[in-house]
């Protein structure tokens, strides 16, 4: 999907939650990690990880099995993506 001709507002942004276990947001220099399997962050929280200023689904975006990851990081990316 190029999120330059499709943009996620929250709702959708909650619904590809709803489809993993696990989240690497990246915000500014640094990575933030959520187990959903054992944290339960409430909406707002998800909301911030998701979504920039402008209320749409932050890029890049990469949903790898049952991991979303959120932003771009040289080092979650190549972590994650070496498998």
């Amino acid at each position: 999907m190029d999120a330059k001709k499709t943009t996620l507002k929250e709702k959708e942004a909650l619904a590809l939650v709803r489809e993993v276990d696990e989240i690497y947001a990246t915000k500014g220099q640094k990575v933030i990690y959520v187990d959903l399997r054992k944290d339960k962050p409430d909406r707002a929280q998800l909301l911030a990880l998701l979504l920039g200023p402008t209320r749409n689904l932050r890029a890049p975006i990469l949903r790898k099995g049952r991991t979303l990851i959120v932003g771009f990081d040289a080092a979650t990316y190549d972590k994650l993506l070496r498998l």
